[in-house]
């Protein structure tokens, strides 16, 4: 009986080692978190990228707007001007 429960027990304990993943199934899993980890930084990137525009064209509009109200007070003070002349 107990040549029999050593046998039991060493053929589970084999059996419980060979369900584990094989090297090939370690491989994919590891390839498989590097193309996480790249996905995840090509979209922080991106993120990024994205901000920095926001940013640019924020600040280009900002100036625009600036230059519109210079422009729109040299006019007024043009006028203003052409009208005292009269």
């Amino acid at each position: 009986m107990k040549k029999l429960f050593t046998l039991v027990a060493v053929a589970s304990i084999s059996a419980l080692v060979a369900c584990g993943p094989s090297a090939e199934e370690k491989a994919a899993m590891e390839k498989a978190k590097q193309d996480s980890i790249a996905a995840v930084e090509a979209a922080h990137a991106a993120e990024e990228a994205a901000k920095a525009q926001a940013a640019a064209d924020s600040t280009a509009a900002y100036a625009s707007a600036q230059e519109a109200e210079a422009k729109r007070i040299a006019d007024s003070t043009e006028a203003a001007g052409k009208g005292k002349k009269k």
